[in-house]
């Protein structure tokens, strides 16, 4: 059996509100393969983002462990998340979180220039070209529609050819359409690019173009369907 990309190995995560502890997260295991989407599902509050913020190296589990291809997020030197978080996953969030002072090209291009990568800028076009907005690379964020915005967001979150994914409610901002273009993205950089995507949704549109369907409630695993 091949290593997972990503597992998760009874993880659960507590904070702090005022003097009492309060459990977000009870002991959820989870594996991501490779070139795989799973689906986060269930109601605001069940846990899904703090899920997603453990994935990426955002965070860090109270109990149990995050492994991404074997090694333990939690074990890792602040420069190794530095470098993780910079060269091996990207993130994809509801609201864009474009730069607005920075033109298109310049926000896609934007990783690649944090990591010293070569040619970043050739590689920024060649991303605006596979999410279709080429023409738009001269443009500011605030002269593309939401649609346009999240399209941008994806291939900046692609321009570095992360291993691992993260996408918080990628089509929750957008209309039927544009959330079309934005799923049909995701599909073709887990085919294309070997992405391991791991997404939270509302959506049924979203989920279902998921390998893996995971239902959670209140911090916990209620179902995971494989497809």
């Amino acid at each position: 059996m091949p290593q997972p990309r990503l597992e998760l190995r009874s993880v659960s995560k507590s904070y702090t509100e005022g003097a009492q502890p309060v459990k977000v997260l009870h002991e959820v295991s989870l594996t991501a393969e490779a070139g795989s989407i799973t689906a986060l599902v269930g109601r605001s509050g069940c846990g899904k983002t703090t899920l997603l913020n453990l994935a990426g190296a955002m965070d860090f589990p109270s109990a149990g462990e995050v492994l991404i291809d074997g090694r333990a997020t939690a074990s890792l030197s602040d420069s190794e998340l530095t470098a993780l978080r910079r060269t091996r996953i990207g993130f994809v969030f509801q609201f864009f979180q474009l730069l607005p002072t920075l033109t298109v090209l310049e926000n896609v291009e934007l990783p690649l220039m944090l990591a010293s990568a070569r040619d970043s800028a050739v590689t920024a076009r060649n991303r605006l070209r596979w999410v279709g907005l080429e023409e738009k690379a001269a443009s500011m964020p605030y002269q593309l529609s939401g649609g346009q915005q999240q399209r941008v967001a994806i291939a900046r979150a692609l321009v570095h050819s992360p291993e691992l994914l993260i996408a918080d409610e990628p089509t929750g901002n957008l209309d039927t359409a544009s959330g079309d273009q934005v799923l049909a993205l995701l599909r073709d950089a887990a085919a294309r690019f070997g992405a391991t995507i791991l997404m939270a949704t509302h959506s049924a549109e979203a989920a279902a173009i998921a390998d893996v369907c995971v239902s959670m409630r209140d911090g916990r695993i209620q179902n995971v369907e494989r497809r």
